[in-house]
């Protein structure tokens, strides 16, 4: 059975989108106004939008239940396996007393707890978010910052925060990639485009991230240290971007950032140095800093080598293409090609594909497994206590893991259904001000999907067909989308999970939404602004 979508289902476009939004309200209301766990808030609201996609959308019920299983289990493989495995990696990594060593051997580059920050949640994030994506980012350096004594909130909260403007380039470029696809527009030229329009917010995401931490006086006293950090990241980013193409921009643009802050704080540290009430050390502000040894770093910092290295390779397009060669592709029944996206979405009525990749040695995740598990084997654990750890892991995650594939259920029945179209048009139908809100669709789009790769596949089309009917240079809002999107990564359902289940905060992702959700609607904002300065002031 083939099935066309339809963007206004009962021919009224303000009701249509009025429905459309029902899923997205009722999922963050019961999160954020009543409290609701998020598995059952997410449960909740993916059986409404179930019930609107049958009842409203008229789409077919086996459709329905198999973009949802599919949804489902995409939240599983490759995103839930990644947090699985991060979780591991730290149990293995805490049960020797790393996290104790870390944070005597990070005095050695500052005692700063905003520097620390800086160097962890921006530098060493943007690298792991340059290289997977997917969530890992998240994961290890909110998992990292709690061991580090920050708390649940701030570490989670902070990291999602800290995960924005290498976004773009995630995952070896992959969302450029993704974007170029669907568009049609030269791959270096939407890179070189994107590059300039994040190149601004690569200096002002670390200066908002301390600010956020310890508001602007506290910020005012590192800003050597964070222009440095931010400076040197965008332009890395916007060079690499520009010249070589969306591959490297993130892995070169962090190892560049973090270097120099490094080589910088070896030289230069903050008057006042900022500690957390509870710390064991007590400094003066003209304190000399500990000089810690090659073999020190060594010691603590060898099993984030080994991560970063397994990392980077599972990354390198090379080695995942080897390794997808055991990739299990299964074509979704009753979905895949059947399901037609029609104009004005796309120009011609296209069909949707659905196949679900079983990438069970490709996927990120995997990389971090066989990375914990050389790093349990170099900690002299056996392999029966190794696997009981990975036990204990599965046992910690359990609910997260349905919580994820709930909300990843609901992204992909939205998307099956046309529902995420209906909103996009809804944006595309602002006239003047469409580069303002063209940007806001793709930060709507990642805040729904989770996934900036998946808001420029599923926008990408439409805002160079509206940004063409409007008489606006269509590779601006082609990459706006992108550049948008990135801004809403940080309030996206999943990745919040994914951050309190590493900061090992469960039942609180409220509270991180709430704290997380101005920063993440004001960034978008400012693309917007810079969008519309773009478009009519140039």
């Amino acid at each position: 059975m083939i099935w066309l979508q339809n963007y206004d289902p009962v021919h009224d476009q303000f009701l249509s989108t009025i429905l459309a939004l029902i899923p997205i309200v009722i999922l963050l209301g019961l999160i954020m106004v009543f409290k609701t766990k998020a598995y059952l808030a997410a449960l909740i609201a993916l059986a409404c939008g179930f019930l609107i996609t049958i009842f409203i959308y008229r789409m077919p019920v086996q459709i329905g239940v198999m973009s949802t299983l599919y949804g489902a289990l995409y939240g599983l493989l490759p995103i839930g396996w990644i947090v699985l495995n991060v979780i591991f990696f730290f149990r293995l990594v805490s049960e020797k007393g790393i996290f104790d060593l870390m944070q005597v051997n990070l005095t050695g580059i500052t005692r700063d707890r905003r520097l620390q920050l800086l160097l962890i949640a921006f530098c060493f994030g943007a690298l792991l978010e340059g290289a997977a994506g997917f969530g890992t980012p998240v994961a290890i350096t909110a998992a990292l910052l709690i061991s580090l004594g920050f708390a649940p909130l701030m570490a989670s909260g902070l990291s999602l925060l800290a995960n924005t403007a290498p976004v773009a380039f995630g995952g070896l470029g992959t969302p450029v990639i993704a974007l170029a696809g669907v568009s049609g527009i030269s791959l270096l030229t939407l890179s070189g485009m994107i590059g300039r329009q994040l190149t601004f917010f690569g200096v002002l995401i670390p200066i908002w991230l301390i600010w956020a931490f310890v508001g602007w006086k506290k910020t005012w006293e590192v800003m050597p240290a964070i222009l440095v950090a931010g400076v040197s990241f965008a332009i890395t980013q916007l060079l690499v971007a520009t010249y070589l193409g969306p591959w490297l921009v993130g892995v070169l643009a962090s190892l560049v950032a973090m270097s120099s802050t490094i080589l910088f704080l070896q030289k230069w540290q903050p008057k006042n140095i900022y500690i957390f009430p509870g710390d064991d050390i007590k400094v003066s502000p003209n304190a000399s800093q500990p000089k810690n040894e090659l073999r020190d770093y060594l010691k603590v910092w060898w099993p984030w080598l080994i991560l970063t290295i397994f990392v980077i390779l599972w990354g390198i397009p090379q080695i995942k293409g080897l390794l997808d060669l055991l990739t299990l592709k299964i074509n979704v029944p009753f979905l895949d090609k059947l399901v037609y996206r029609v104009p004005p979405v796309v120009t011609d009525k296209t069909a949707e594909s659905a196949v679900f990749n079983f990438s069970w040695l490709s996927a990120t995740g995997t990389a971090i497994f066989i990375a914990s598990f050389i790093t349990g084997l170099i900690f002299r654990f056996s392999i029966k206590e190794i696997l009981l750890i990975f036990i204990k892991a599965i046992k910690q995650v359990r609910v997260s893991l349905l919580t994820i594939s709930s909300m990843m259920a609901i992204g992909f029945l939205t998307r099956y259904s046309g529902m995420d179209a209906t909103l996009g048009l809804a944006f595309a139908r602002t006239g003047v001000l469409y580069p303002f809100f063209g940007t806001l669709l793709g930060w709507l789009g990642v805040a729904l999907t989770g996934s900036d790769t998946s808001s420029n596949v599923l926008f990408g089309s439409l805002q160079k067909i509206t940004a063409g009917q409007t008489g606006i240079n269509p590779v601006i809002m082609v990459s706006a989308n992108s550049s948008g999107g990135v801004m809403g990564k940080m309030i996206d359902a999943q990745s919040i999970v994914v951050a309190s289940t590493a900061t090992k905060w469960f039942g609180h992702e409220g509270d991180i939404l709430r704290f997380i959700i101005l920063h993440s609607l004001m960034l978008a904002v400012l693309v917007g602004i810079e969008i519309m300065i773009q478009v009519y002031i140039h």
